[in-house]
């Protein structure tokens, strides 16, 4: 009996370590699991970028208008920071020169051009705004982050300065055809710009193929909508609302200046 009852003690410790055994390796394994949720990234990257904006401005009073097509190009800056799960994260940002403004449609009743009466031509007339922008991203990507290629979105805020503006027309301002216009809103066409500072949301998602030992290529599409008005709008002011928006295509092109390790 006394052998019986040791044999029992036995089988009952042998059991209690065993149960031990896998609670200790289940915790293992859950630890691991939570410290692969958020892998560290070190990587920088600095490269160029370059693309064509189309452009307007939000008026109210409204102007008919269309985009102003103009071009944009500056430094790019990355840094990768975190991959939780199969999300790559990062903080992107550039510093460009970017045309922006508007062009506007000059149509009468019947949505024909407007003639003047000097020149004998349609009436034209569009505004180039010259900015130095810096717009701040949190970028997210999903796919291969060394070799391949990843789709990524990301979205912050973006700033502006305002280093010059050009007009171009094909009329003398005070020869304008007011009589046969639709919309008679022109006081913008005289107004020099008075708000400098610029700010605003930009958006944007693309494609980005990475080369070992060669960089990163992104092709991207954006869009930048301002939440600052580019004529003074109190209520002395003609415009309420007189706000930039952009739609961007760029590439970017950016070559790692330190990286993660064995990822």
């Amino acid at each position: 009996m006394f052998i019986n009852t040791m044999s029992s003690l036995s089988l009952k410790v042998r059991q209690m370590r065993l149960r031990y055994i896998i609670c200790i390796a289940a915790l293992a394994l859950s630890m691991d699991s939570v410290a692969q949720i958020g892998e560290h990234r070190n990587d920088f990257a600095i490269g160029v970028n370059a693309g064509y904006t189309m452009s307007n401005i939000g008026f109210t009073p409204k102007v008919t208008q269309t985009n102003l097509g103009g071009m944009t190009g500056g430094v790019s800056f990355r840094y990768v920071c975190e991959k939780y799960f199969s999300t790559v994260c990062s903080i992107y940002g550039e510093v460009n020169y970017t045309q922006m403004g508007w062009k506007e449609r000059i149509l009468d009743a019947n949505d024909q051009p407007v003639v003047n009466a000097v020149t004998g031509l349609p009436e034209q007339y569009s505004r180039t705004l010259n900015y130095i922008q810096v717009p701040i991203f949190a970028h997210l990507a999903w796919g291969r982050e060394r070799k391949g290629v990843q789709f990524f979105f990301q979205a912050g805020p973006q700033f502006g300065y305002l280093i010059g503006e050009s007009t171009k027309t094909n009329f003398a301002l005070s020869d304008m055809n007011l009589d046969d216009r639709s919309n008679k809103v022109y006081a913008q066409d005289t107004m020099p710009v008075e708000n400098k500072f610029d700010y605003g949301i930009a958006v944007g998602m693309g494609l980005e193929v990475s080369i070992n030992r060669v960089g990163h290529f992104l092709l991207e599409g954006r869009y930048y909508y301002g939440l600052g008005n580019i004529y003074g709008d109190s209520k002395r002011d003609f415009f309420s609302k007189s706000n930039n928006n952009s739609i961007v295509v760029k590439l970017s092109y950016l070559f790692d200046l330190t990286r993660t390790k064995n990822k």
